[in-house]
């Protein structure tokens, strides 16, 4: 007999954690989505049969894009990171596999990452006590997307514009899942200048 477990990442319960942070800093796990990374030529019939299956160009710079159910990153040249909370992973790769053929690899890596939403006045300060990037919106802003090093965790780190508060800059966090505990500690003792202010 085979017993269905909910699915828990390792930021399960945490939530306190992030309840009890500073005015002006709001961090959140986000749930378990599907995730594949993707190698292919950036232009060229693969290219193009993987933007006509997700409903979206994939990104050519340093930056994230919406499809129709899946979020397309720009890791790399010749590699994107694509998520969807609208997919299973193995219907996720599936269909990559099968718009990519051989002219590229698809990998599922679901279970590698997890995600924090961290939103908030005085965020984008928290972050700067650990990052190297400038996320001053004029240099990061909302739609870009970068591999950097967060509290000697590496991260893809998005801006994103979710029109919330004015539609102010806010941040989502992948991290590899077996740092995630590590980052939300640090994030949380980062945070604890911002009490009071």
């Amino acid at each position: 007999m085979t017993v269905e477990l909910p699915r828990t990442g390792p930021l399960h319960g945490w939530s306190e954690h992030f309840a009890d942070l500073p005015d002006g800093v709001q961090i959140m796990a986000e749930p378990f989505v599907a995730m594949a990374d993707l190698r292919v030529a950036p232009t060229g019939p693969a290219a193009d049969a993987v933007a006509a299956h997700l409903g979206v160009a994939l990104p050519t710079r340093p930056s994230w894009v919406e499809g129709d159910t899946a979020r397309v990153i720009w890791l790399g040249p010749d590699e994107w990171l694509v998520t969807s909370p609208f997919h299973s992973p193995v219907d996720l790769e599936a269909g990559l596999r099968t718009a990519v053929g051989a002219a590229g690899v698809v990998v599922d890596v679901s279970a590698q990452r997890t995600t924090l939403r961290l939103r908030g006045e005085h965020v984008r300060d928290v972050l700067a006590t650990g990052c190297a990037i400038d996320l001053h919106p004029r240099t990061f802003p909302a739609g870009s997307a970068a591999q950097t090093t967060l509290g000697l965790a590496g991260v893809v780190l998005l801006a994103l514009d979710d029109g919330v508060d004015g539609g102010a800059t806010h941040y989502q966090l992948l991290v590899r899942s077996s740092f995630a505990r590590y980052l939300a500690t640090w994030l949380l003792d980062a945070a604890t200048e911002f009490r009071g202010a």
